[in-house]
């Protein structure tokens, strides 16, 4: 007797995106957080992309940095926020089946550029505080684009296959995602094949990927921290750490989330559906959000720019 739950379609049009099962009454309210999150996002990201091209005095490797990661917060926040918001809002969870992979895509090739992006910064302040005479000649404009360019082909590569894989699966036995965007593993859970290849493959990437940045990432700061406490007084020690506590922090507040949230989703049935969901949200929102804000009050240089653009001119 054929199982009931099952359908005769193999690999639908569309998928059903049901957003957060179990939080519907909480719809409106969170669109309104998560609406305000992405204005946020959008205007705080701009904004420093604005500043950095109109200042020739900050185009040096450390903003370029920035700007990079600017670039994928803003892409990372509209791949996911404006699908969400027609969810919430108007009740449209229909995603066609191509742009559901794509939209797969997109999210994780750009969040292992992020990580990328993290080690980049971290060996810009390495060199920074270690090879201070050096910086310029070490990381030139054209090793800048370099280490671009290698951050983007490495995510773009990496993530091909992980969305390939999943876009292969026969799709027979439901098309309903209990998510808000068509996250990896809410979407080969529905097919109707032996998907540890997809499963396998993923966890790789994902303790692969950040595994090897967050080693790099350590290697660099310890570095740092060993030339830090060789400065001769306690004033030079603090202000040469303070350079580097904003990107720490943000290092911390990806990571962790990001990481509890793939070993929840994996491993623990126990936690509440809707608390998955809102954890994996906000580990792909919340820094898109705090990264301009934190940058723009933590570095002097963005900072005075920003002020001056709202502040008149005295004659």
């Amino acid at each position: 007797m054929p199982d009931s739950n099952t359908t005769d379609f193999i690999n639908p049009s569309t998928f059903i995106l049901l957003g957060i099962p179990g939080l519907e009454r909480a719809h409106v309210w969170l669109s309104i957080l998560f609406c305000t999150m992405y204005i946020i996002a959008i205007l705080g990201n701009f904004s420093i992309l604005f500043i950095v091209k109109r200042e020739r005095s900050l185009h040096e490797p450390m903003y370029y940095f920035l700007c990079m990661l600017a670039i994928t917060d803003l892409i990372m926040s509209t791949s996911i926020l404006p699908k969400m918001l027609s969810i919430f809002w108007f009740n449209s969870r229909e995603i066609d089946f191509s742009a559901c992979f794509t939209q797969m895509y997109f999210i994780n090739c750009f969040a292992t550029v992020e990580s990328g992006i993290f080690v980049a910064m971290a060996f810009d302040r390495f060199v920074a505080i270690c090879h201070p005479l050096r910086h310029s000649t070490i990381l030139t404009n054209r090793v800048v684009v370099k280490i671009g360019l290698a951050l983007v082909l490495r995510g773009c590569l990496l993530i091909l296959p992980y969305t390939l894989l999943a876009s292969q699966w026969p799709y027979c036995k439901t098309n309903i995602i209990p998510h808000t965007y068509c996250k990896h593993i809410s979407v080969v859970n529905l097919a109707c094949a032996d998907i540890r290849l997809s499963t396998n493959y993923s966890l790789s990437v994902t303790v692969f990927a950040p595994g090897m940045d967050v080693f790099f990432i350590a290697v660099s700061y310890i570095l740092i921290l060993r030339a830090i406490f060789s400065l001769p007084t306690k004033d030079a020690r603090l202000k040469t750490f303070g350079t580097c506590s904003t990107h720490i922090f943000f290092i911390f507040a990806t990571y962790i989330p990001f990481l509890f949230s793939s070993i929840m989703q994996r491993f623990d049935n126990t936690m509440p559906l809707y608390l998955l969901i809102l954890m994996a949200n906000v580990y792909l929102l919340m820094p898109s959000t705090l990264h301009p804000i934190i940058y723009g009050v933590r570095t002097k240089q963005i900072r005075d720019r920003l002020l001056s653009l709202f502040t008149p001119r005295r004659t």
